[in-house]
């Protein structure tokens, strides 16, 4: 049996109280400690993954390494721990049912009665220990989604409550709850995280470690409150205070000594030694910014921030690197007209034109592109946003009036952008994909891509389905956007720039998926350098 310690992170009173970051932060400190760990996030929705899903439902879609459509909080553990993610460290209820169905059809089940114990919370804790199975983890961290109580979740706290028994001293429960502060009395209140314990109580879950969500300081006496109310020691009680940025919660828990209790109780040796000098220096750089730069984020969910979250923390990533504060511009695609945009855009430093699917706010992204190649303001093409970029070359400076994507307009006399021919014909929303990381050689050494990365050779994540039309590449050559990053093995266009403007480069690819703290990303720290020109 694998030595692999498992931690479960759960969730009371509502939604939205920062389990993904409680995760993530709790484990920087245990990987600063000299453990390897890793995250895994268990959603209970029944959709098999959250590719298809309105970004206003569940924020962005994350894409790992290996292609697996994911929940955005893994997001948060790559740029927290700075390892990639996989396929292995999101589960879905849905995956688990068609996985457990497939099974059935097969007879693997030998005529049994298929049932949610032990068929479904079989397959769960499988999928649990996946990741601890391979050796390769100290401490496997399991954030399980939604909020104890949902009818949804029942099935995973009942795993929980299986594994806690079958591993014993091995296994660990979290449990993140809420304080709430009534300012008509000016008291912190412990009744809403007293009921969510025994919530966990009844599905057969005693939590080891109770982190309070709060926005004062919780006195010692309302500690010692929760800990009498909810069986567990005043040491496991911990507060977790609101913070003006994600980065800073590492730090609040390493002074609240999460690590520490975690480490005794999953009797795991504490390395006193704690290594956490990077990431105090980004922390300073984050907090002391010498400049200022105002970068508009144009796209068609922009009143969710959390659909570009990737997208926000890689400019966070990039300003801190830069000694820059990122003032980011929110921008609604269908709100940019002939009549404003002039208006809403000449007050930018830099444009950023966002990732999305599907025809709407296409009118504003195209003048927002012209805008930015005109003005020569540094413009940013994040996969729609390149293929915008390309759309708003060909109408405007090759005079091919009713160029488009054939994704918008698919009997355009002038497909640029277009499904490639072994594409066309499959109807499954997932086939036509290109998912995960694929190479891509820069085939100009001069250019804005190449002096950013500082190689010709990269790997980048990639969620799209339609591509640069190559029968236009030597026209788009002759009036001047090149490209200059191609893949190798499809000779497909990956990345394109205008030489003559001071930094215009649109991608096909999702570079901030890749953004860490550790590791900001190339191409978003050279755009802000480049909009703090401006």
């Amino acid at each position: 049996m694998s030595d692999t310690r498992y931690i479960f992170v759960t969730g009371g009173v509502t939604s939205s109280l920062g389990k993904g970051i409680l995760a993530s932060s709790l484990a920087k400190l245990l990987q600063a400690r000299g453990y390897n760990v890793t995250i895994q996030k268990l959603d209970p929705y029944i959709n098999i993954d959250p590719g298809t899903l309105n970004p206003y439902e569940h924020g962005e879609c994350f894409v790992t390494e290996d292609g697996a459509e994911t929940d955005l909080d893994l997001g948060h553990y790559e740029r927290f721990l700075n390892e990639a993610t996989s396929q292995a460290n999101n589960v879905t209820t849905g995956r688990i049912y068609q996985s457990v169905i497939s099974k059935e059809r097969k007879g693997d089940y030998l005529g049994k009665t298929v049932q949610i114990i032990p068929h479904i919370t079989d397959e769960i804790k499988r999928r649990i220990k996946i990741l601890g199975s391979k050796g390769k983890y100290d401490i496997v961290i399991t954030e399980i989604g939604g909020t104890v109580g949902d009818i949804e979740s029942l099935p995973y706290i009942e795993s929980v409550r299986q594994l806690k028994w079958e591993l014993g001293s091995k296994a660990l429960v979290i449990h993140l709850t809420l304080v709430p502060y009534l300012s008509a009395t000016g008291e912190l209140k412990t009744k809403p995280t007293q009921h969510s314990v025994k919530q966990l109580l009844e599905e057969g879950v005693q939590p080891d470690i109770l982190v309070l969500r709060t926005e004062h300081n919780i006195e010692t006496s309302v500690r010692e409150k929760v800990a009498l109310f909810c069986n567990v020691s005043i040491d496991a009680v911990v507060q977790s205070v609101n913070v003006p940025t994600i980065y800073e919660v590492p730090l609040k828990m390493l002074e609240e000594k999460l690590d520490i209790t975690v480490l005794k109780k999953l009797g795991l040796p504490i390395n006193e030694k704690i290594d956490l000098a990077s990431w105090n220096d980004f922390l300073k750089r984050l907090k002391n910014p010498v400049k200022t730069v105002e970068i508009g984020l144009v796209g068609k969910y922009v009143e969710l921030h959390d659909a570009y979250k990737s997208i926000a923390e890689a400019l966070v990533h990039a300003g801190a690197e830069n000694r820059a504060k990122v003032n980011i511009n929110w921008i609604h695609s269908e709100d940019i007209n002939n009549n404003n945009y002039v208006e809403l855009l000449s007050k930018l430093n830099g444009i950023i034109v966002a990732p999305g699917f599907g025809h709407r706010g296409m009118k504003g992204k195209i003048l927002t592109a012209k805008y930015a190649r005109e003005n020569n303001i540094p413009y940013f093409g994040i996969c729609l946003g390149m293929q915008v970029a390309v759309i708003e070359f060909a109408r405007n400076v090759l005079n091919l009036e009713e160029a488009d994507s054939t994704e918008m307009s698919p009997k355009t006399p002038h497909p640029v952008i277009d499904l490639m021919e072994q594409q066309k014909g499959i109807t499954d929303y997932g086939g036509t994909m290109r998912l995960g990381a694929y190479e891509c050689r820069i085939v100009e050494s001069n250019s804005n891509t190449c002096k950013a990365y500082n190689k010709l050779t990269i790997h980048e994540r990639h969620r799209h389905r339609y591509e640069f039309n190559d029968a236009y590449r030597e026209k788009f050559i002759e009036a001047g956007m090149i490209p200059v990053g191609i893949n190798p093995e499809t000779d497909l266009v990956e990345i394109i720039e205008i030489p003559n403007h001071r930094w215009f480069v649109g991608v096909q690819f999702h570079p901030e998926y890749r953004s860490t703290v550790l590791n900001p990303h190339p191409l978003f720290v050279d755009f802000i350098k480049n909009a703090l020109q401006q």
